[in-house]
């Protein structure tokens, strides 16, 4: 899809501001969507270009709400027409692989990969505490990958109806469909990630996860690999997308990190909050004795422990700054 970042910027000034008020809600639908935030950030740019050019003519006939996300269905489904679908790297393997160099020869391409997205960028602010919780859930990378494996218009369906809330004749309107097309569409959806073990629960984050993140960030940063381990499940899992491979167990994820993995050692991290979940940015040490991004670790928090870290690898230099994470971890992160 050709980025449509500078079209946008060049109208920003005669946007009308109703517009602009729903970015953030429709980036985390076409997120959702799409498996990526990157891909949903130019789908909401394309909506808002859309917008902004049938603005004169909409005339209210529906909710400004409704319109728009009538407008960036129909942008996800065009990006998502004859596309495979995105994964984790345990969807496409059963076993856990060694934690030996030669794991890191099995590499794909960024778009093989369901892609994190920062919550600031898709949660909102404030409102109703149950409507953050379902919104938080509805962003783990768990169930961001399980939508996947639906069809898309499928996808849609669900995620305006069981996380949108969204009535069920209000979906087929917006997808000049019916009632009786939109509800059998949902059965087949929730059946789907209900399969697949990808219905979305609350789970809080209380005062003892705040204790266990601390003491991960500290022992992370002293590369104390004992007790990073014992911060783990013994069955914990770590992937590291864009490789294949895949760690399934504290034990091996200790070993990776004193051997493939060592050159982790001396990094800075800091705490955010990815997809619903803590998160940890790491700035990995350079030759010259500063620090440069390396990866954003997603945390899945289970009975006090860490029992899945999805760790996103900046290989290409350009995750942080497209997720508006700092360059160096002694700089100011981009607002957003």
């Amino acid at each position: 899809m050709v980025r449509v970042t500078s079209v946008l910027s060049g109208v920003a000034d005669e946007l009308d501001p109703r517009l602009l008020e729903h970015r953030r809600e429709l980036t985390g639908y076409c997120y959702r969507m799409l498996g990526s935030s990157f891909d949903a950030d130019d789908a909401v740019q394309e909506t808002l270009v859309r917008a902004w050019k049938s603005f004169a003519s909409f005339e209210g006939r529906s909710s400004l709400r409704s319109w728009l996300y009538r407008i960036a269905t129909n942008v996800c489904l065009d990006q998502l027409s004859g596309r495979q679908r995105r994964a984790l790297p345990m969807d496409l393997s059963g076993s856990p692989w060694s934690p030996v160099e030669a794991s890191l020869a099995a590499k794909r391409p960024a778009e093989a990969w369901v892609e994190p997205v920062l919550d600031r960028a898709v949660l909102p602010e404030d409102g109703d505490p149950a409507e953050r919780a379902v919104a938080r859930e509805s962003v783990r990378l768990a169930f961001v990958a399980a939508l996947q494996h639906l069809p898309p218009r499928q996808r849609a369906v669900l995620l305006l109806r069981d996380v949108l809330r969204w009535h069920a004749d209000e979906v087929a309107t917006l997808l000049e469909s019916t009632v009786a097309s939109v509800n059998s569409a949902l059965q087949r959806a929730r059946a789907t990630l209900a399969a697949m073990g990808g219905t979305p629960e609350e789970r809080p984050l209380d005062a003892d996860h705040r204790d266990l993140l601390a003491r991960y960030l500290d022992a992370f940063e002293r590369y104390d690999i004992d007790a990073f381990v014992a911060l783990l499940h013994e069955d914990a899992t770590q992937h590291m997308p864009p490789f294949e491979m895949w760690l399934g167990s504290a034990a091996d994820i200790g070993t990776w990190m004193l051997g493939p993995g060592s050159g982790c050692k001396d990094s800075r991290v800091m705490l955010t909050e990815a997809n619903g979940c803590p998160a940890v940015a790491q700035w990995r040490p350079t030759a010259d004795g500063g620090h440069a991004p390396w990866a954003l670790h997603v945390l899945e928090i289970e009975d006090g422990r860490i029992r899945h870290q999805t760790s996103f690898l900046d290989l290409d230099n350009d995750l942080f700054a497209r997720l508006g994470l700092p360059a160096t971890p002694d700089a100011e992160p981009a607002a957003g």
